[in-house]
């Protein structure tokens, strides 16, 4: 697909710099800034657009970080941070909804300054800030989730500003983590297979998707998920983009597939619904004319890949 990297998430600006990464000075370099996060909520200045905020390393938001910054790379020849912050007095830690429109305000930042849901603002950043929010978004999850050795159960270190946890017990080095998904437009005439789950919103339908498995092919996932989740035979399948989704740690692998049956054979325990939908209701939905389904959202590799199958733009 031409446009593939344009979906979002799949570019940032910064220049990784792996060579960096064993440099122990990084973080005191003159120019070193932060990006702060909260709960893997970004720091951002209004829009429009959000944009993400970068903050000198002694920034007194950090004063309570206890997790030491990571490197995500190099931009105007300095390096760039992400640090995860603590709650803090007064912080709001009820459960949010499943699109979270919210700010959070730090007493130690300015006014204007918020933290942000990125999966609600996604669609909103730029190419560049959504690139880097992902990578922060993503590594510092792993690091929230791994703080032991998986082969001995001991704590481990951070190692390489963030790109590695090693075990002083065992010496076994651990790299983060990225689980590869497979997200399907399956397609039967002029018509696309779409599901929901339960714990979506109403209305709300998307691309059936799922994990591969040890020893899977892509195309094999694309056909197992299918057959699992709706019962149908899916016959030839394309790759045709791909979108990290640090929500939290996957590789969407967008694919296009060829439905070799119609009858839908749903399984309830993965699809609350599943339905085949016209290329001219999906465009309904769209725009807003049909009230009984809400498309993914914007920003999401589902909803990328249904614009490009309506506009004829796949190849």
């Amino acid at each position: 697909m031409r446009d593939a990297e344009a979906v979002t998430f799949a570019r940032g600006a910064l220049d990784r710099a792996a060579h960096l990464r064993p440099d122990p000075a990084l973080p005191s370099h003159p120019r070193a800034l932060s990006l702060a996060l909260w709960q893997g909520r970004p720091l951002v200045e209004p829009g429009p657009p959000p944009r993400l905020v970068w903050l000198p390393m002694s920034a007194p938001v950090f004063a309570a970080a206890t997790h030491p910054p990571v490197f995500l790379g190099v931009a105007d020849g300095a390096p760039r941070f992400a640090r995860e912050i603590p709650d803090w007095e007064g912080a709001d830690t009820t459960p949010r909804t499943f699109h979270d429109e919210s700010r959070d305000t730090h007493p130690a930042l300015p006014p204007g300054l918020a933290f942000g849901d990125l999966r609600a603002m996604m669609a909103e950043l730029s190419v560049a800030d959504s690139g880097t929010a992902a990578a922060a978004k993503g590594i510092l999850g792993w690091h929230a989730t791994h703080p032991f050795c998986a082969r001995c159960g001991a704590p481990s270190a951070v190692a390489d500003h963030g790109w590695r946890r090693r075990c002083p017990a065992c010496g076994a080095d651990h790299f983060p983590r990225t689980d590869p998904v497979v997200i399907m437009l399956i397609l039967h005439g002029n018509s696309v297979l779409l599901g929901r789950s339960a714990a979506w919103p109403p209305g709300m339908y998307s691309l059936l998707a799922g994990f591969m498995e040890p020893g899977e092919s892509i195309e094999a996932a694309v056909r197992r998920e299918v057959w699992e989740e709706a019962g149908i035979h899916v016959g030839q399948v394309d790759y045709l983009s791909s979108q990290p989704w640090p929500f939290p740690s996957s590789l969407m692998l967008g694919c296009r597939g060829e439905a070799l049956d119609h009858e839908i054979h749903r399984d309830p325990a993965e699809l609350e619904d599943a339905r085949w939908v016209t290329r001219e209701n999906v465009l309904a939905a769209f725009a807003g004319q049909d009230p009984d389904l809400k498309p993914a959202r914007r920003g999401s590799i589902a909803r990328f890949l249904l614009e490009r199958w309506l506009a004829d733009a796949l190849d």
